[in-house]
């Protein structure tokens, strides 16, 4: 059952959305049920995802990191879309009195417009060669000139259901692999374990026994790895 406080946050959602405009996503995910899901999102075009869409990547990346221990929200790093537009979020903790978490508030804000409408305008006003020295327009510029508290190594994924996340987690972690996996030994399967593990996989719903069938081994055998991890 979501806890009442995650209820309170739906209106939250609601009105940010009206607040901020179209350009930003808010969404609110329930993390105390299995698998866990978002519960209220407002301006969805932006992401396409709906009420009962699984947690991402980069949110499950976090827990599994603990990041809420130490911050009360992480804000200002950069997630990309399907069709590959880049979006600037951030995400608050909330949790309950005893400081666990029990949700996650998220806002992505989709700044392509505002970028298209700035290069039409220097497109009409300076010649071609001039775009290439504006920062802003440059092929090799970053989105955010100074993004603060950007966690490094987040990438989000907007998947649609849990099994397709599970998969392109599992084959970002493993395409570099030279060895096939029916013939990988016992201490590459735990690093995958590992890596998976802080991806936050083992927190979706199956993650144990998806994992141990690409792996040819039992679940029992990646609870093992699991804990020799934790040890």
């Amino acid at each position: 059952m979501t806890p009442s406080i995650l209820h309170q946050y739906t209106l939250l959602v609601n009105f940010l959305g009206k607040t901020l405009g179209p350009d930003y996503e808010v969404v609110l995910h329930d993390i105390t049920c299995e698998p866990s899901k978002v519960i209220a999102i407002a301006n969805s075009h932006i992401s396409d995802r709906t009420v009962g869409s699984p947690t991402t990547n980069a949110a499950l990346q976090m827990l599994a990191a603990n990041s809420y221990k130490t911050n009360n929200y992480l804000y200002n790093y950069q997630v990309s879309t399907e069709d590959g537009r880049i979006l600037r979020a951030s995400t608050m903790f909330i949790k309950d009195d005893d400081g666990s978490p029990i949700g996650l508030l998220g806002i992505n804000f989709d700044d392509s417009r505002y970028k298209d409408f700035c290069k039409k305008l220097f497109t009409n006003i300076h010649p071609d060669d001039f775009l290439k020295v504006i920062p802003a327009f440059s092929p090799t510029a970053s989105v955010l000139e100074n993004p603060v508290a950007q966690p490094a190594s987040l990438a989000d994924d907007f998947s649609m259901d849990i099994s397709t996340l599970m998969e392109k987690s599992f084959n970002t972690v493993t395409v570099s692999l030279a060895t096939p996996l029916e013939r990988l030994t016992q201490q590459e399967k735990r690093t995958i374990v590992q890596k998976l593990q802080e991806r936050g996989v083992f927190k979706l719903k199956g993650g144990i026994s998806f994992v141990a069938k690409r792996l040819s081994c039992s679940p029992a055998t990646v609870y093992r790895y699991l804990g020799e991890l934790e040890n």
